[in-house]
């Protein structure tokens, strides 16, 4: 089980990427197109595409000025609109199946069209932002077409690339999963984060503290905290760092793929990008463009001193040293020099503003210096206790339950472990699917509605092989659950999910 694989042709999948506010004039259409995946179809193809997207646009924002479409499902296609920014928008076009397998959330996606929007402007600030710093669009071309080939790269197996299917219905995108900590540890990271703090003086720093691929500390703001997380667990844990194993989380933990409909293969797309840009005289091979590109496989490696290296950002001028890793917060707006120290299972990632650091690599040096001075110790002993308490893979398993857990509010999730879904029936997964399509369609009713944003609700569904299938949300929290085996009343399926709330939840889903 797993995600739904889409041929990267023509007919399986395109991404495209646009700017509403561009070629508005006859003759110069071309000029919105930012990014568009295939880049090897034909022009007047992409224009078609982005025509028909912007009509779409322009034709609901009559009926809703405030939120325009979000999805258009056609006969043959499925198109998933996202508006990251002021009149630029993402849209993905994926061609539907006959076979069962491709069955896929629209707002799951969606997330994926979210996620590779945040990371970019985790390392490369707003499009818009690049767009203004120079209107001719290169400069924006030049960044956009290597991060988001990158980004297709990793989540292609062979030549498929791997969508969000039914099978992932457990899980969800855009949220961090967290450790669960004893009272001892607890105190002894909380002490490493003042410790931290305190080593950068007055200049306001940031931390995020991963044990393996789960976050145990942060101090950074939730959107933030996600996107640095998201990076963490694809590049930069000891998992991530093993060579061959994927870094995407839902698929190096026990799913297989399934099939969708099926062009040209991903091995010559950044070829064929880079003849696209160029043909706008916007190549990523520009010499006039300094990009980088941070989610290139194998680039980062772990130093003798404990600190995570990478050649991404280049080497200083006129020195052999690396350039430091910077990524810019939105929460703050500013650039933060990034540091990644890692200790057996623990990583440590450290951030500070590069404004405040006035010798450059010198003073970077410094205080990687002042790190190891204060923190290392205090590091080893916190991942020795973590390591003492950790229950393995299957450490939040719960006999008899199949489930996740989400809080909106801290955009965090716990779910089941995979190899304890991989269990599941394709008939429960479907079920569950479509109980979460009903749950997606209700809070899209009320995302305008303050007053019943946060209203309770519950659905049971008994599917075909006799199992419940369960959600049920109260205060910003969101339970979903698969009873297989169980007895056929719905009592019966009341009476688990309030057990499961009462031992592990805290009663957060109880009815009393």
């Amino acid at each position: 089980m797993g995600l739904a694989s889409v041929n990267p042709s023509s007919e399986g999948l395109q991404l495209c990427i646009f700017d509403l506010r561009r070629g508005q004039h006859e003759g110069q259409e071309l000029d919105k197109i930012l990014f568009f995946y295939p880049a090897d179809l034909p022009f007047s193809t992409q224009l078609s595409v982005t025509g028909l997207s912007e009509g779409l646009i322009t034709f609901t924002r009559i009926f809703s000025p405030e939120a325009a479409c979000e999805v258009i499902e056609a006969e043959r296609h499925s198109h998933v609109f996202y508006e990251p920014e002021p009149d630029i928008w993402m849209v993905m076009v994926v061609e539907k199946s006959k076979e069962a397998e491709a069955i896929w959330r629209t707002d799951a996606l969606r997330e994926v069209l979210k996620e590779v929007h945040s990371l970019f402007m985790m390392f490369h600030g707003s499009i818009r932002a690049l767009l203004d710093k120079e209107p001719g669009g290169g400069l924006t071309r030049s960044h956009l077409y290597p991060f988001v080939m990158d980004y297709l790269r990793d989540i292609f197996s062979g030549k498929k690339l791997q969508l969000p299917s039914f099978h992932d219905c457990l899980n969800e995108r855009r949220t961090v999963q967290m450790l669960t900590v004893g009272r001892e540890a607890a105190i002894e990271v909380q002490t490493l984060v003042r410790t931290l703090e305190s080593s950068a003086g007055n200049t306001h720093c940031f931390s995020l503290v991963l044990f393996q691929d789960l976050l145990v500390s942060t101090t950074l703001p939730p959107e933030d905290t996600i996107n640095l997380f998201t990076y963490a667990v694809l590049r930069l844990t000891p998992r991530a760092l093993s060579s061959g194993v994927s870094s995407w989380s839902y698929l190096r933990k026990g799913y297989s793929s399934s099939q969708v409909a099926g062009g040209s293969t991903i091995a010559h797309s950044g070829s064929v990008a880079e003849q696209f840009s160029g043909s706008r005289d916007t190549s990523s091979g520009d010499d006039r463009y300094r990009v980088i590109r941070p989610l290139q496989n194998d680039r980062w490696s772990k130093g003798k001193d404990g600190f995570l290296l990478t050649d991404i950002w280049g080497t200083e001028v006129g020195d052999l040293d690396l350039a430091a890793p910077t990524v810019w917060l939105k929460h703050t707006e500013e650039r933060m020099y990034l540091y990644a120290y890692q200790y057996k299972s623990l990583t440590v990632i450290f951030l500070i503003p590069v404004s405040s650091i006035l010798n450059g690599e010198q003073g970077v040096s410094m205080e990687k210096q002042k790190f190891l001075e204060n923190a290392s110790l205090r590091i080893l002993k916190i991942e020795e206790k973590l390591s003492k308490g950790w229950g393995g893979e299957n450490a939040y398993h719960v006999s008899g339950y199949r489930y996740l857990l989400v809080d909106d509010n801290r955009a965090i999730s716990r779910a089941s472990p995979p190899g304890k879904v991989t269990t599941l029936t394709k008939e429960s997964l479907l079920a569950l699917h479509m109980l979460r399509d009903a749950v997606d369609l209700e809070k899209g009713k009320n995302k305008l509605d303050h007053k019943a944003h946060d209203k309770d609700l519950e659905i049971c569904i008994r599917a075909k092989n006799n199992a419940w299938v369960i959600a049920r949300i109260s205060g910003g929290k969101e339970l979903y659950m698969v009873l297989e085996k169980a007895n056929e009343k719905l009592l019966y399926a009341s009476d688990a999910v309030e057990k499961f709330s009462d031992g592990y939840c805290n009663g957060a889903f109880s009815l009393d």
